[in-house]
């Protein structure tokens, strides 16, 4: 079981033109696991901080991302941990255990992971927040993080590792999110 006052969160590349591009999870399942991951966050107090590509007009963050308003910080390259802003609002947060997530995996997910599990941290990647080029190159990405001692889950498992006991007013909201998280979107019309 995770304590929540030892993990803190990621959003990675979590950009309105980015996710879109998403090969792998479907932007729309994207987009419900991080408002889940957000709403988990307010609900146990865990920190949560978002790097960015830099994008003409700004980082476009999606709103799923950006409740609460995470820091942004926009880096210059393919992992978070190699801007020293990022890596220092990480680090400085003295928890441990690193939840992260973004598209695309074989990239920003798979670079950030590998350095921060060198630098010490025990890594959880969510899958089902993740997006990658392909799903071939995508779950050799994961692999590299496996091999290398990082955790590949989804957000359900990672939710429920944090909260065990769905009978307390916190675990009675972490369940109906769940379900929230199970509910597929409705079909947008025919054009």
């Amino acid at each position: 079981m995770l304590d929540p006052a030892t993990v803190q969160l990621h959003f990675a590349d979590l950009q309105e033109d980015i996710v879109e591009l998403s090969a792998t999870t479907p932007p729309a399942t994207i987009r419900r696991s991080v408002g889940l991951l957000a709403h988990l966050a307010q609900l146990l107090d865990i920190p949560v901080t978002l790097s960015a590509a830099p994008r003409p007009g700004g980082p476009a963050v999606i709103e799923e991302a950006s409740v609460p308003a995470p820091p942004v910080f926009i880096r210059s390259g393919p992992c978070a941990w190699d801007d020293v802003a990022t890596r220092q609002a990480i680090t400085a947060q003295l928890r441990k255990n690193l939840a992260l997530c973004g598209v695309t995996s074989e990239i920003v997910v798979l670079h950030t992971a590998l350095d921060a599990i060198a630098a010490g941290f025990e890594v959880s990647v969510l899958l089902d927040a993740c997006g990658g080029l392909s799903p071939r190159t995508e779950q050799a990405a994961f692999r590299q993080i496996e091999a290398a001692g990082g955790r590949i889950t989804s957000v359900a498992s990672f939710a429920t590792d944090l909260v065990r006991d769905f009978t307390t007013p916190t675990g009675r909201q972490v369940i109906a999110a769940l379900h929230g998280l199970m509910e597929q979107p409705a079909a947008e019309p025919a054009r």
